[in-house]
């Protein structure tokens, strides 16, 4: 058994349960709230992602790691009032997604690394909130220097502390692979790292490639298919068959990066979005694990998959 750091306090790993591997309660931009007051009604934002969370509690989800960094609009006194009103528990991180702060550019990687330390060790701004985990982000072309700074910092972060690191990466472009080089450059145990996103094509060899390094497999787009060359979800969900049947279930995490709209969305957005996702945080558990059992995987899968992968990350 492990302490887990989540919005409300420490939990133990055993407490966690269901769990979604990558998610948003809210997703926005660093200082809005604090530059723009009034713009958003931030009653109106908690309440919709509470109803959300509070129906994903009723279909049995109990965790959602919230990988929403500072410069996503990370709101630690509103993910606690969502996580307090829903029941879900709610793994907060430090880290950086694709705007990294130009303080960091250029900046000393110990000296970045310091403040995720930080928020690990004494907690997030000056809420008390102990980060749970730590995000790092590369996209379409792979690993910028800027990334790059933020990626070793993660890892020192780490090193340190023992805190678990999480990656978006492109998997089309096979970024994990080179997270993966400067992590083991830094010296991390991969045992530690959870490389996400990684089912936006359908290269097993490449997936079982970062398996065989030792990480853990965040399959966590879905449904995926909002772009034309990124596979829909009956064949993402085709993919984690293929890794069920190869022995690697006990490495992978299924997620959705779904969050709550932080504005009122137009009808025609509204009904966009609707289309894309009818279910939000339960789309894998109506949709995706039923699939995943007619395509021949058993319930103790599925438990593995959504209950103990998760749980074994935070504990291994």
């Amino acid at each position: 058994m492990s302490q887990v750091n989540t919005v409300l306090g420490p939990i133990d790993s055993s407490e966690l349960g269901f769990t979604l591997s990558h998610e948003h309660i809210t997703l926005g931009a660093a200082g809005t709230a604090a530059a723009y007051p009034g713009f958003q009604d931030l009653n109106a934002i908690a309440d919709a992602a509470t109803a959300a969370l509070q129906e994903a509690y009723d279909g049995g989800v109990r965790t959602i790691i919230d990988v929403t960094t500072l410069d996503l609009g990370r709101d630690i006194p509103l993910m606690q009032d969502v996580s307090r009103r829903s029941g879900v528990h709610a793994i907060p991180c430090t880290g950086n997604h694709l705007s990294i702060p130009r303080i960091f550019w250029g900046a000393p990687v110990d000296k970045v690394a310091a403040l995720f330390i930080k928020e690990i060790e004494e907690g997030i701004e000056d809420t008390g909130v102990k980060a749970g985990i730590i995000k790092v982000a590369s996209d379409r072309g792979g690993v910028t220097e800027n990334e790059e700074t933020v990626l070793r910092a993660a890892a020192r972060a780490c090193n340190a502390t023992g805190t678990r690191i999480s990656t978006h990466t492109w998997s089309p472009d096979r970024v994990g692979e080179e997270q993966i080089r400067i992590l083991k450059d830094e010296g991390v145990d991969l045992n530690r790292v959870y490389v996400g996103h990684s089912n936006d094509d359908t290269d097993v060899e490449y997936l079982v490639g970062l398996l065989e390094e030792g990480v853990w497999l965040g399959l966590d787009r879905y449904p995926g298919g909002r772009t034309p060359e990124t596979p829909r979800w009956e064949v993402r969900t085709e993919i984690v068959k293929q890794l069920i049947d190869a022995g690697w279930a006990h490495r992978l995490m299924l997620s959705h990066d779904h969050s709550t709209p932080v504005v009122q969305p137009s009808d025609e957005l509204r009904r966009e979005r609707e289309a894309f996702n009818p279910d939000g945080y339960l789309f894998i558990s109506r949709n995706v694990l039923p699939r995943l059992v007619e395509l021949g995987a058993t319930d103790a899968d599925v438990n593995t998959i959504m209950v103990d992968t998760p749980r074994r990350f935070f504990e291994d």
